[in-house]
């Protein structure tokens, strides 16, 4: 077994929602529980999500690597992605993303993740906040809004200073 016993029993409770036999569309549930507790996914563990739903591997495959929360390389302890879709760069995404590479001192993109592999960057789509543009999204789970360069410096300096879980 390559997920925790809690993960595969989560999973369950996932497919329990769709009709007998549709458990395919309990994929990205099953995926995105995964990666929560291994962080990221593994060509193996994607293997073994197909296998417990009995669908073919190169469907969980597609859907891993089609969908920007779901990463198919190892990520750092913080995940920060950032929209340059039109309406963030428009209000200075960009501006905030070359901040960001400078500021963590990788050469984006050939290197995406820190020295110390504590943050990981990543360019996303849009995040559907455009109203609140340009925006950050934390470990897939907190979004950012009104991302300037001084907000940049307090949320690096949060997420260096915090010692708590980061699930």
């Amino acid at each position: 077994m390559l997920l925790s016993e809690k993960v595969y029993k989560k999973i369950d409770e996932e497919i329990k929602k769709y009709p007998v036999n549709k458990q395919k569309s309990a994929v990205i549930a099953a995926l995105a529980i995964a990666q929560e507790e291994k962080k990221w996914l593994s060509p193996e563990i994607q293997k073994d999500i197909a296998n417990y739903l009995n669908i073919p591997p190169i469907a969980v495959y597609e859907i891993a690597t089609f969908y920007s929360m779901f990463h198919t390389n190892p990520v750092a302890k913080y995940t920060i992605t950032i929209c340059t879709n039109l309406p963030c760069i428009l209000s200075g995404s960009l501006k905030s993303m070359k901040y960001l590479i400078q500021k963590l001192n990788i050469n984006f993109p050939k290197q995406i993740t820190t020295n110390d592999y504590f943050f990981t960057l990543i360019e996303s789509e849009c995040m559907g906040a455009c109203g609140d543009a340009p925006v950050i999204l934390v470990n897939n789970k907190r979004m950012c809004s009104y991302m300037s360069i001084k907000k940049i410096d307090i949320l690096l300096k949060e997420l260096k200073n915090y010692k708590g879980n980061t699930k």
